[in-house]
């Protein structure tokens, strides 16, 4: 296969890529409102996992906001259920900084808001004795908390009492310079009886509402269309679980006792995560709580097992809470199989290099961009030998084109004959015709592995390069790259002319090419695009000087 052949299949496989892509975005299936019927077994008053009931009593009384200031995160809990309601990411604002906005809103992930409502809930429940659930009314000694300048650690308490004797403290713990908050329920027995009952943790959130765009390339462009959104799951045994929403009726999660899993609620960059202790062994399931807006939200719920508190005794509940940015190396150390919540999909085997290779690139340079611009170099070295090959092969059926030619007038429309004369020409010339194959069974999985990188590795978002670029997971705005792109495939068209054996709709084709390519690019998050022009360059020149030395070479002799 010549060169021709391999820029026409790469290009073929990127386009049913995209096409596939936006088939799934626009015809795909989307969650569908939960019935009436089926509100009765999936609203928040049904059992979380085996747990009894949720209580409807302690809802009475005035709520109030705590907010709670650290480093990195900013949130806001609410001393109804002492849930935390908002999370805004400090290090991750909305928008790139610039010098006209050089602040700009921070990344809210969770939200008390309508469109957005995402909720870190938590709490008790018991059969037979009073438990404060995610609705009851918790106490909070002030309303404010901030990490002090040399303070490593700080508790926020939110305290709950019932008339019998009982009493809940629920103790948040954030740290600096950590997404992970420690969770602590603390029941002391008051009454006189044994208190039993379990503790629960859940995330809830609604769907994403449909993006808005002011353009067509601002809505192809935007990569976070075609990531998962949506509840994901662990267990040790049955490794990591998506649970789509429009999933969650016709499939709902129950599971048996899991020691070691967490479930979470993910999107692109960014993950909530409850993660019980490690030994704890929880039962995890979905739900669908119908809103009285008609927007139904979904659940995803960790169940602890059953806790005996004597009379006059003390036990607690843990579990630790992440809400951050989807960060490879602190993701492993948290949990195990939290770090695959980075989602590669089944070019793992390739993303999970390439990002280890650009991160240790980026350690050296301190820009994603020049990263990028080195692994292409690596890359081009490694297979420096078998791209000669390539080009080699390319060069040899150039010079043999006079006496194809040839025998394409002495065998005429004889195809059989003319097919068997080419494979003889090819082996007494040492011509191996597929050599521009090899090179595509590396090219294609670097190029999706590196897409997936680039789309769901939360340290190229907004990661500028030079000048224009702000953003490499985002499309060039100015389409400088993609432009680039298409002058280094016109030059490499000049430099390898048409091959012999093409047939004219293959030439045809071959004109258009650097055209669909920048159509293509025009789409792809700019990092990709340097990628391959800095790769097309680096085989432009590679081409350049294979064809000096072919050319210094005696010319083939035409056929008889």
């Amino acid at each position: 296969m010549n060169q021709t052949r391999t820029f026409l299949l790469f290009a073929l496989l990127a386009v049913a890529y995209l096409l596939f892509q936006q088939w799934e975005q626009d015809y795909g299936p989307h969650p569908v409102a939960p019935s009436t019927a089926s509100s009765t077994s999936t609203n928040s008053n049904s059992a979380p996992g085996a747990a009894p009931a949720i209580a409807n009593g302690g809802e009475t009384g005035t709520a109030q906001l705590v907010t709670v200031t650290t480093d990195v995160l900013r949130l806001t809990i609410d001393t109804r259920g002492g849930s935390i309601v908002r999370s805004e990411l400090l290090k991750y604002p909305v928008t790139p900084r610039t010098k006209k906005d050089p602040n700009p809103a921070p990344i809210r992930l969770l939200d008390d808001g309508d469109v957005d409502y995402f909720a870190a809930q938590s709490g008790l429940v018991s059969a037979d004795g009073a438990a404060p659930d995610h609705r009851a009314i918790f106490q909070a000694a002030q309303s404010s908390y901030e990490l002090a300048s040399g303070q490593d650690a700080l508790n926020i308490e939110l305290t709950w009492t019932d008339a019998s004797g009982v009493k809940v403290i629920k103790r948040y713990t954030v740290h600096r310079g950590s997404y992970v908050i420690d969770l602590d329920q603390q029941i002391d027995n008051g009454s006189s009886k044994t208190w039993d009952g379990n503790a629960y943790r859940q995330l809830q959130r609604v769907d994403r509402p449909a993006p808005v765009y002011s353009n067509f390339l601002q809505r192809i462009s935007d990569q976070s269309r075609y990531g998962f959104f949506g509840a994901v799951w662990y267990s040790p045994e049955q490794k990591f679980n998506k649970l789509q929403f429009d999933k969650f009726e016709k499939e709902p999660l129950q599971t048996n006792a899991v020691t070691g899993g967490w479930v979470a609620m993910m999107q692109q960059y960014f993950l909530g995560a409850w993660i019980p202790p490690a030994k704890e062994a929880d039962t995890f399931s979905s739900a669908v709580v119908n809103e009285a807006n008609g927007k139904p939200r979904y659940v995803i719920r960790s169940v602890g097992p059953q806790i005996s508190v004597a009379p006059g005794q003390q036990a607690s509940s843990t579990a630790q809470l992440y809400m951050g940015p989807k960060l490879p190396d602190q993701l492993a150390v948290i949990a195990p199989g939290l770090d695959l919540s980075i989602d590669y999909g089944m070019l793992k085997i390739f993303a999970e290099p390439l990002h280890w290779i650009l991160a240790q690139l980026d350690k050296l340079t301190g820009n994603w961009g020049v990263s990028i611009i080195l692994l292409v170099l690596l890359i081009n070295l490694t297979t420096f030998k078998l791209t000669n090959a390539q080009f080699e092969s390319a060069n040899k059926m150039r010079k043999l084109k006079p006496r194809i030619d040839a025998l394409k007038e002495r065998y005429g429309d004889d195809r059989q004959k003319m097919q068997q004369a080419m494979m003889e020409l090819y082996k007494k010339e040492k011509v191996n015709p597929a050599a521009g194959c090899f090179p595509l069974l590396i090219t294609i999985p670097i190029f999706y592995g590196l897409y997936y990188v680039l789309r769901d590795s939360v340290e190229l978002r907004q990661a500028p390069f030079f000048g224009w670029i702000h953003d490499l997971s985002a499309a060039d705005p100015y389409f400088v790259l993609p432009v680039l792109y298409t002058i280094v495939m016109l030059a490499q068209q000049w430099l390898m002319p048409v091959q012999p054996g093409m047939d004219p709709a293959q030439q045809k084709m071959m004109k258009f090419m650097p055209l669909m390519f920048a159509v293509i690019f025009l789409f792809f998050p700019s990092g990709l695009v340097l990628y391959y022009a800095v790769n097309g360059l680096c085989r432009l020149l590679q081409q350049w000087w294979m064809m000096r030395r072919a050319d210094a070479a005696p010319p083939a002799k035409a056929a008889a």
